[in-house]
Order: C-alpha cells, then structure tokens, then sequence
C-alpha cells in the first residue's frame, strides 16, 4: 500500500491568518498536521510519498526523521493539485494507493476503513457535513460534485482510494488531462470524468471527526478536537 499527500498548494484563504506558513506545517498540538498524518500512514505500514512546492524546505523539515519519498511541483503557484499528482505519476503503479490532500486532518478510524476498501475506487464523503465541496449520490455512487450542488447528499472529505486494478485506467486519463493542458483543475476531477463510464464509489463516515483546513476557523476545531481527546485520557 502507498499513499501520496499533496502538500504543494499556497493555502490562499487562510493565508492572512497565519502568514506565509503553508498550513499543512500547522502545529496541531506538539506536532504539525502533516506529521501527524504521515505517522498515522506509517504506522499502518503505507509507503508515504509527499509533493511539495511552496515553501517546500518548510514541510520537508516538519517531517523530518521521517522514512519519505519526496516530488517537487515546480508550478505550484500556475497549476493546481492534478499537476502536483503528475509529479508523482511514477508512484500510481503496481499497489493500491491513497491519495489525499495534506491539509486534511483524520482520525485513524477513517484510515482504517479506507484500507478495508475493496471496490475500485472510492472517495470519502461525511452526510452530516454540507459546508464545502459537495456530492450528490445514487446509493453508494457519485452522480455529481460541486460547490454548489442541488440536494447534496455530503461533503467531500479530501481522501481517496484507487485500486491497482483500476490504476492502469487512472493513469491514461491523468495524462490525457495534462496532455490537454488542463493543470489547473483538482486531482479529483481525474476520478470525475469517470462518472458517466463506470462506478465511482463512494463511503460515507458520518459521526468520525476529520477537518480540512481552509480557514482559521477550521484549525481551531482540531485544536479544540485534540485538547478533548487529551482531557479525555487524563
């Protein structure tokens, strides 16, 4: 099993609250949002691989000590995350990957479903969520994502799981994306144009705690998260 973060973007919206810090270097209590997240892959024996760009030097040194392969986005600041997975191209081969976005906060409960997963392909959605990037599905399937979405039925969560089965397929629409210089969208437009061809699967983890940071407002619910579970265990 491998897992490759996105950890290249500049963070915009929150960029006024927390300066030039790429938000996933973040200190989440003791450690910052990526070490946390990378240990968490570690300790379920995933291969981790991380693509930087912006202030690169300061993620890489958030994780060090840490056993990872490292890309570079050398256009972080022209493209967008479908660019950064590009780089690491290389690595969408041979295992079941996870691919996620660096500045996602998850408990290990959701790690753990993500590798009980045996479908194709399947993004993480929370129904009680219906704040961000949105999915409408049929059962357990994608019919449609967007910002705004008529009858959504949740929320994006920022991870995902594609099976080496379906990886040779991945690949091809990768690059045909990039091909059509269409680096400015999301990596998970990839999984996206799927949606009309085949299954992509989606699983719900209404009730698990996670948090993607976009906003202040986002950090300090893991603040405050991570201060619970401390006082908890007292």
């Amino acid at each position: 099993m491998k897992a490759i973060l996105l950890a290249a973007g500049r963070g915009t919206r929150i960029s006024r609250n927390i300066g030039q810090k790429p938000k996933c270097t973040l200190d989440i209590g003791g450690t910052s949002l990526i070490r946390n997240s990378v240990k968490l892959l570690i300790k379920n024996k995933i291969n981790v691989s991380v693509v930087v760009g912006y202030k690169k030097e300061a993620v890489i040194n958030s994780l060090k000590g840490l056993k990872i392969k490292y890309f570079y986005n050398p256009f972080y600041d022209v493209t967008n995350s479908i660019a950064s997975l590009w780089f690491a191209r290389k690595e969408l081969s041979k295992d079941d990957i996870i691919i996620m976005n660096a500045d996602v906060y998850f408990e290990e409960d959701i790690l753990k479903i993500l590798l009980r997963e045996k479908r194709n392909q399947v993004m993480l959605m929370d129904s009680g969520r219906k704040n961000d990037y949105l999915f409408r599905c049929k059962g357990s399937k994608l019919v449609d994502q967007g910002k705004e979405i008529k009858k959504a039925t949740g929320e994006y969560v920022g991870m995902a799981k594609i099976r080496k089965s379906f990886l040779n397929k991945f690949n091809k629409r990768l690059n045909l994306l990039i091909e059509n210089q269409q680096h400015n969208l999301w990596w998970e437009n990839v999984l996206y144009s799927f949606i009309k061809e085949c299954n992509v699967n989606i699983e719900d983890i209404r009730g698990i705690f996670w948090s993607e940071i976009d906003f202040i407002e986002d950090y300090y619910k893991i603040i405050d998260h991570r201060q619970s579970i401390n006082e908890t265990q007292k």
